[in-house]
């Protein structure tokens, strides 16, 4: 098997979710994750701010990591900023979309929900998917910031405040039988959702999907790169967080060898911006 270059991007460490669905695939490639902390979260970040300061950091990392793959590992930069960054670079790039085509599909009671923050709820591009894969279903729009900091929270060694997540997911008790979960923070918390929801609800995030199509790009190269024995897996942040400890426990738990915060090379991209 070919051993590619792949980069993950998101605003923190949902796309973390993304990771772990396209490593169970290909668990031989290079990775490298670069989350924009910095800036966090993108769901209240103006958009041409958003889309400025991912095509430099993603620009910054092909340039430094010599990437195949760059995943937008992240629905709010993913709705905005995928057109300028395949003008940019000249390999492929793969976005994130809330998975709201095969929820629509599987779901009984044509009852379905959305799970993002309130930026993605309110993208045409969402209300497009709706048109044209959810004409049948009556969908049930959550949107909220407040899960991505409890996901962020979680893996930095906090509990998770229960009473306030299920005031948060209360439009979809008794109502839906599937649930999207429309933001790459989400499936974070996955365990705590559905001990919400019940488990009369299906969850359906993204992560398969993107494995599938990142490892169809893989074989279109896969015969022109060498194998060799180890992967090496890079990740990056463009601030010191709070209780940055927990979090680089965690990063280093599920295979990665550290975490450089505010490398030069990322800090060089972001001035002025």
């Amino acid at each position: 098997m070919a051993q590619p270059n792949i980069l993950i991007f998101d605003s923190g460490v949902g796309g973390l979710s993304i990771y772990q669905s396209v490593r169970e695939q290909l668990p031989d490639a290079n990775y490298t994750y670069l989350f924009d902390n910095e800036a966090f979260p993108y769901g209240e970040l103006e958009d041409t701010r958003l889309v400025t300061r991912v095509a430099a950091q993603v620009r910054a990392v092909c340039a430094h990591h010599d990437i195949d793959i760059v995943v937008i590992a992240c629905n709010t930069a993913s709705t905005l900023v995928l057109p300028t960054l395949r003008q940019q670079l000249a390999l492929p790039v793969v976005g994130v979309v809330p998975a709201i085509k095969p929820a629509a599909a599987i779901s009984q009671k044509k009852i379905i929900g959305l799970l993002a923050t309130p930026a993605t709820v309110a993208r045409p591009y969402t209300e497009q998917l709706v048109a044209d894969f959810a004409k049948d279903c009556q969908v049930v729009s959550v949107g909220t910031t407040a899960l991505v900091h409890m996901a962020e929270r979680k893996l930095r060694g906090e509990a998770v405040n229960q009473q306030d997540l299920a005031a948060i997911l209360r439009p979809f008790k008794g109502t839906v039988d599937t649930l999207v979960l429309g933001c790459t923070h989400f499936p974070l918390l996955r365990d705590e959702i559905q001990s919400v929801v019940g488990d009369s609800v299906r969850l359906i995030d993204s992560g398969d999907a993107i494995a599938r199509r990142v490892v169809s790009l893989v074989s279109l190269y896969s015969d022109e790169r060498a194998t060799v024995a180890t992967s090496k897996h890079y990740a990056y942040a463009t601030a010191t967080p709070i209780k940055a400890d927990a979090l680089a426990d965690f990063i280093r738990s599920i295979g990665f060898t550290d975490v450089s915060y505010s490398p030069a090379f990322l800090a060089h991209s972001l001035h002025g911006l």
